[in-house]
């Protein structure tokens, strides 16, 4: 349960605020990505020793996304194209027609590549994809709600983080 409600707040978070604090987003995605992927591969017997690995991995890409910022920016941009890729085939409940992890892949490539040239943009669309896709996992919604729901939340996390865009708020640019 703890889990969740963590991952509804990061997942809010990243929704409205992932340009602004581009080192949350890194954090986020490397967490997210953890709580993904590590019971894929690993069982953990204790929720708790899953937790504390998956907010290693943000805190690490928090302080990677602090003095490395391009590195780590790309690798977020890495993680999350990859992330937002399987996202959308399952939220559409779609078989890959190739391996799942081939159009993954691709997805990270983009990812990287989006992040790096349009770093703004990338930043807005990734985190909120990554946001609106992490509050739909815990609403525990079905069929094509989740799929609406998570469209309407990707609208308004793009929305709100390209007002405070224009509004003057501080770019998030990798020096």
């Amino acid at each position: 349960m703890a889990i969740q409600v963590i991952r509804f707040a990061v997942g809010a978070a990243l929704l409205l605020l992932g340009r602004q604090l581009y080192w949350l987003f890194v954090a986020g995605i490397g967490f997210v990505v953890i709580v993904e992927l590590v019971p894929n591969v690993v069982q953990l017997e204790s929720t708790v020793l899953m937790l504390a690995v998956a907010l290693a991995a943000g805190i690490v890409g928090a302080l990677l996304a602090t003095f490395l910022q391009k590195v780590a920016i790309g690798i977020a941009g890495f993680l999350a194209g990859g992330y937002a890729v399987l996202a959308l085939l399952e939220a559409l409940n779609l078989q890959a027609p190739v391996a799942p992890w081939a159009l993954t892949l691709a997805g990270a490539v983009i990812g990287v590549i989006l992040t790096l040239i349009v770093f703004e943009w990338a930043l807005i669309f990734l985190s909120s994809l990554a946001g609106a896709w992490m509050i739909t996992q815990t609403l525990g919604l079905t069929g094509g709600v989740t799929a609406l729901v998570f469209l309407i939340l990707l609208v308004i996390g793009m929305a709100v983080q390209a007002l405070l865009m224009t509004q003057g708020e501080s770019p998030a640019s990798p020096t």
